[in-house]
């Protein structure tokens, strides 16, 4: 009697330890589930059943919910920041353009006496830096929001720095500033050939802008085992260290150039579009000595 009242209790465990794999496995399963749609975005909260659903799958339901919800809010405002961004854009080009033209227009006006004509050209002036302003707005909001994105992809380093060269020497030369481009090393590296070329642009304008007349500007290329480094090394007014830990946030201006065209964002850009690509940059400075901009390029894609 005993051998079968061991045996019966033998049978119940066994068919209680089957339910309750099969019940595990099947909560595996679900939960399984939940999270792949998650991860595709694809989860839905119709999803919800409450009558099948064990505490365990109840919580993943309530957390997997609120990040869905959280999802297509991002999604949601991120759309509403495109749109608030085109719009800006879109409504300050023709005002900006039209005052433009107006200043232009009485500065060509007959009659026009010295001091009007130099208020004339403060406000020219005062428009294109303003035009400027939203325009390096504009793409810097774009870019941070992800509504414009850097494609990284191998291209030569040559390419980029030869471009350089093409825009920046007369510019250099119109200052008697001496600019130098050293193409001997052609490396590949992965970056956004056009946001690049960008990055680096504001970086040799800075230098060539701070650089006084019979100093220099050299742009040279070191290579390493994971980066490419494109160096921008000036012979202009320099940084002290305080400065050198502000320069790349939005807006700072050392109140040294002042009197110097620009709003203080390009930096600020450069070091954007540089770190979405895998990269970072250096700074190394001394103040009335010059200063060296080091752009680290990735070799290979960060993804």
């Amino acid at each position: 009697m005993l051998v079968w009242i061991l045996i019966i209790a033998i049978v119940i465990l066994a068919v209680l330890v089957v339910i309750m794999y099969v019940r595990t496995s099947n909560i595996m399963f679900r939960l399984d589930n939940m999270i792949d749609r998650a991860i595709d975005n694809t989860f839905s909260e119709s999803s919800f059943d409450e009558k099948r659903l064990s505490k365990l799958e109840a919580k993943m339901y309530r957390y997997l919910s609120a990040g869905s919800t959280s999802f297509r809010q991002v999604n949601q405002e991120r759309d509403r920041i495109k749109t608030f961004i085109a719009d800006i854009s879109h409504q300050t080009k023709t005002p900006i353009a039209n005052i433009l033209l107006y200043a232009q227009l009485l500065k060509e006006a007959p009659g026009l006496d010295e001091g009007t004509g130099q208020i004339v050209s403060q406000i020219e002036t005062q428009t294109e830096k303003l035009n400027f302003l939203i325009v390096s707005l504009v793409k810097t909001s774009r870019l941070e929001n992800g509504i414009i994105a850097v494609a990284p992809k191998q291209n030569r380093v040559g390419e980029l720095l030869r471009q350089l060269d093409h825009e920046y020497a007369s510019v250099a030369g119109q200052k008697g500033v001496i600019f130098q481009v050293d193409v001997s090393s052609d490396p590949v590296a992965c970056f956004d050939f056009k946001w690049t070329s960008e990055a680096l642009a504001n970086i040799v304008d800075n230098a060539i802008k701070y650089t006084p007349t019979g100093g220099s500007v050299t742009i040279s290329v070191r290579e390493y085992e994971m980066f490419v480094c494109v160096d921008v090394t000036d012979s202009g007014i320099g940084m002290t260290e305080e400065e050198t830990a502000k320069i790349f946030t939005r807006f700072y201006r050392s109140p040294r150039v002042y009197e110097e065209k620009g709003v203080g964002i390009g930096l600020y850009l450069a070091r954007e579009i540089v770190s979405k690509e895998g990269g970072y940059i250096k700074l190394s400075s001394e103040l009335s000595k010059g200063s060296v901009f080091s752009v680290f390029l990735p070799k290979s894609s960060k993804k």
